[in-house]
């Protein structure tokens, strides 16, 4: 009981500060203090969702046993992608990919290889104009977000995710990186946790990465997280292959090989869900294509009541949103079977009332 009249509180500060001035975005503690029960508890969705209609429908039937559409708990499967899902994608770009520039351009604690640098120089105007790459040079940059960390320990590396969390949003007011989670995608993934759902993640951004920037704010245990995968290396390994080489505790550290991570995207997602958890999800939720294997794998045969969600970004006050892509995914929502979240229509708010996109 304390921990949900907490909560309400929480909530309360996070839309409105003293005297009815609206906060900046909500912190990290705030958005860790989210908790939803039941329907009545939803405090930013507009009352007329219907999103949030269709989820709590589904919440209610599900953990009814009298119900046709029950589900036993240990079929009570979501899945989640991270970045334009329930965290900020579009300012302008992914967590990953924006903190490879900070790494390189602007972290006066390191030498970058030259190359690099002028890879960085080259299309960071393009990435902050949102123009789109060559197919080298997405190539280039995807590799980068790897080799820019060779030689960091994993720890190493979880503390320079920490440090980039503390920085500001591009295009959008009152905002930083560490911060910038949907408030109302958060209320969804509390709401399935406390009515017996397990929620994981299942996103293309790095596990590491991940993990840092949902841990102690998403009520989701850390091994419930499939994502891509680093490539790690011994600093005594050398050219042995891994799986033969004996690892000395005493003279050497596992370090990240710069190797390019290998990605969690489209049909890889349905492959992780096999592999990591076994069972087929009853809900998922997602944004963009690289989603589409985990959304549509959720809809496929599946012997529940299965629905899959889209969030489209239309919002262009309070976000980033793009008019054209966002009809662009409202019509491959409504033709693939899948329910569009309206951020524009349906959020009461985003990241909190005063951040804004900038002018």
């Amino acid at each position: 009981m304390r921990k949900k009249i907490l909560a309400t509180i929480a909530a309360g500060l996070i839309t409105f500060g003293s005297f009815g001035v609206s906060t900046q975005a909500a912190t990290r503690a705030e958005v860790a203090s989210i908790y939803v029960e039941k329907a009545s508890d939803f405090r930013f969705w507009n009352d007329d969702s219907p999103t949030l209609q269709k989820i709590t429908e589904f919440v209610e039937a599900a953990i009814d046993p009298n119900s046709p559409n029950y589900i036993p708990p240990e079929d009570r499967i979501a899945t989640f992608d991270m970045d334009g899902t329930f965290y900020c994608e579009t300012a302008p770009l992914y967590f990953q990919e924006m903190m490879f520039f900070y790494r390189v351009l602007e972290d006066n604690s390191w030498q970058p290889p030259k190359d690099l640098v002028k890879l960085a120089k080259k299309i960071q105007p393009k990435v902050m104009n949102k123009e789109k790459l060559t197919p080298a040079e997405n190539k280039a940059h995807f590799e980068g977000l790897t080799a820019a960390y060779a030689g960091m320990t994993p720890e190493e590396y979880r503390a320079y995710v920490r440090k980039f969390m503390e920085t500001n949003e591009v295009g959008l007011t009152n905002l930083k990186r560490g911060e910038a989670f949907y408030l109302p995608m958060v209320e969804i993934i509390s709401y399935l946790t406390n009515n017996g759902f397990k929620v994981y993640i299942d996103s293309a951004c790095g596990a590491i990465t991940t993990r840092e920037l949902v841990k102690d704010v998403i009520p989701i245990p850390l091994d419930r997280i499939l994502a891509s995968d680093f490539n790690f290396t011994s600093t005594g390994m050398g050219n042995e292959a891994p799986k033969n080489h004996f690892f000395d505790r005493h003279k050497e550290k596992i370090v990240i090989s710069g190797k390019p991570i290998n990605e969690n995207a489209k049909t890889v997602k349905i492959f992780s869900i096999l592999n990591y958890i076994g069972k087929k999800p009853v809900l998922a939720f997602g944004n963009s294509g690289g989603d589409s294997g985990m959304l549509e794998y959720t809809l496929q045969d599946n012997k529940y009541n299965s629905m899959s969600f889209f969030v489209i970004c239309d919002d262009t006050e309070r976000e980033l949103g793009n008019p054209k892509r966002a009809a662009s995914d409202t019509a491959l929502a409504l033709k693939r079977g899948w329910n569009p979240i309206s951020m524009r229509d349906e959020f009461k708010t985003i990241y909190g009332d005063n951040v804004k996109r900038a002018k």
